[in-house]
Formats: structure tokens, sequence, C-alpha cells
């Protein structure tokens, strides 16, 4: 029995143990949703992607994004890191100065990857297939604060205020004073869901962020984490990210042209993430985004199913 192969990749990071974990099946032909689902509780990895042959052949790759516990439209994380796996099984793995383009077909719509394989690692970055849409929110400063064990004075910063922002995955966004304020979140779940609505199953994920940094070349600094039926905490989140760059256009306005931001996350998880957003703004007008990062892969093997 020969099995499927999988890798492992660690994503939004150039070093090993460090950004957020991935594991990719390739040849997932003849899996139905079900065992998808059980491969992905398996792995029990924050998101698990299966390899399918694209439905458009000019495109590169069909997959599919399961949590342990259910399927996801988009993410950012198994874009990138199956986007890097895909340009390194076409050129080979030891390949640098490569650069290519690679199609992935998500339920969100076909998403276009940049791939640069280089000596000390591989870099890939897509464009958001669905710019990121407000979702009207009456806000509690004292009910957030509540259910994050904070002060209300640690929410919000400047004119950003908590809201809800979705581009493919919707998302309660919550500004923080500083990064001391987001280094003391402990979560309470029970107040937690009275402030998270939920949307189609579930309830809102909470991507918390601040301008106070870490790293000197970051712009901003975030935590996700996840409420519903128990909470944890994401290393790096591209589908957050891709949510945060409506909050950024909408709250910080920014000229014209082309804005590049460093983001940073994981570091309170001791998985520390470095995730790219650049922003085309128009006439004041938000009118494209990408994402982009580094990946490493840490293991591969067979999985007999």
């Amino acid at each position: 029995m020969s099995g499927r192969q999988y890798e492992i990749y660690d994503v939004f990071t150039d070093s090993a143990l460090s950004g957020n974990p991935l594991a990719i099946v390739h040849e997932a032909e003849g899996l139905d949703d079900a065992a998808m689902q059980r491969v992905a509780r398996e792995f029990n990895l924050s998101e698990t992607v299966f390899v399918l042959p694209a439905q458009n052949p000019a495109h590169t790759a069909s997959i599919r994004i399961f949590t342990p516990d259910y399927e996801l439209p988009f993410a950012g994380h198994p874009t990138v890191g199956t986007a890097i796996s895909l340009a390194h099984r076409r050129f080979g793995a030891e390949t640098s100065g490569q650069d290519a383009l690679i199609i992935l077909e998500e339920q969100v719509g076909a998403v276009r990857c940049g791939v640069t394989l280089g000596q000390s690692g591989a870099f890939a970055e897509f464009d958001l297939p669905r710019l990121p849409q407000r979702v009207a929110y009456n806000y509690d400063r004292m009910a957030i604060a509540a259910a994050l064990r904070l002060e209300p004075g640690d929410i919000g910063f400047e004119n950003h205020v908590p809201s809800i922002w979705e581009a493919g995955v919707p998302y309660l966004l919550i500004p923080l004073h500083g990064i001391d304020a987001a280094g003391r979140i402990r979560i309470d779940q029970a107040a937690m869901k009275k402030v998270a609505p939920r949307i189609g199953a579930r309830q809102l994920p909470v991507y918390a962020y601040c301008r106070e940094t870490v790293r000197h070349d970051s712009h901003f600094h975030a935590r996700m984490f996840v409420s519903d039926d128990g909470t944890y905490e994401d290393p790096a989140t591209g589908s957050a990210t891709a949510a945060f760059a409506g909050a950024v256009h909408a709250f910080d306005q920014p000229l014209d042209g082309v804005l590049h931001l460093s983001l940073e996350q994981g570091f309170e998880m001791g998985r520390p993430s470095k995730l790219r957003l650049e922003l085309d703004i128009a006439d004041s007008r938000l009118v494209g985004a990408r994402i982009g990062g580094g990946a490493v892969k840490v293991a591969e093997g067979r999985i007999f199913v």
C-alpha cells in the first residue's frame, strides 16, 4: 500500500519550528469530505490542505482546507504554504532564484500566488480573492474588555474601534492601546459569546492588534483567538490579515499608492511569525491587496488512507 505523500510546512516564517504549521496532503483524489475531516483531525494542526487536480486546466491545483473541526473556504497560511510546496515540486527543492506563478482553486475563488524560491528559503505572495467588506456591528467597549479580561481603557487607539470585517472569513477586530494589553489577554469564553456574534455556523474569531510592536520593522502586533467550543490561539492568520486590510484602509485612510505593512503575530505563543500586507489605494479607495510570507518544510512522509 503506497499511501499518499504529505508534507508539514511552517508558514509565515523563515525558520523551522516557528510560524504556523500546516499539513499538506498531495494526490487527495478519492477522499470524500468525511475522510478529509478525519485526516485533518489526525494531524491536529490548525489547518490541513488536500491537493486535487484543478478544474480549470490553466490553474495549478484545486485545494480543500480543513481545520480539525470544519472546512474553510479560504485561509492565508494554507495558501502560502501550498503555493510554495507546489513550486518546490515543480522546480525541485534545491532550486534557487526561480519564480513561479501558482493559481489555486479555493472555495472563495481562484487565488493567484507569486512564489520566489531562494537559497535562504521560499516566499509566496497572493492577491486577495475578495476585498474586505465591513459588517455592521454595535460594540460595547466594557463588554469587550470583560471578554478579554482587560480594562476598558485598553480597548481602541487613535480612531481605531472594534469592528467586523471579512474577506472570505469574518473576524471581530479589536484594537488595543498597546503591546502590554495584548500580552494580558485572557479569553473569557462565556463573556465572549456576548460580544462575538455567530455568523453562519461559528462564533466569530477575534483578531486583537496594536501599533506597538516587538520587532523594530513591524507596523502592527497581533493575536488571533478562536473561542467557539473551546479557546485556542493561532500563531499566524492570513485570512484575518485579509480582513484587517479593510480596517487599516477605513481607520488610517492611507494616501493613494501602495502601502507596505509588516505584521507580527505568535510571539506570546513562542511561534514568532511575520506577515507582509500590501494595500493598493486609488482615489482613496482600496482597489487591491496582497498577503505574503515565507515557509519552511519541516517534515514529510506518507499517510495510508
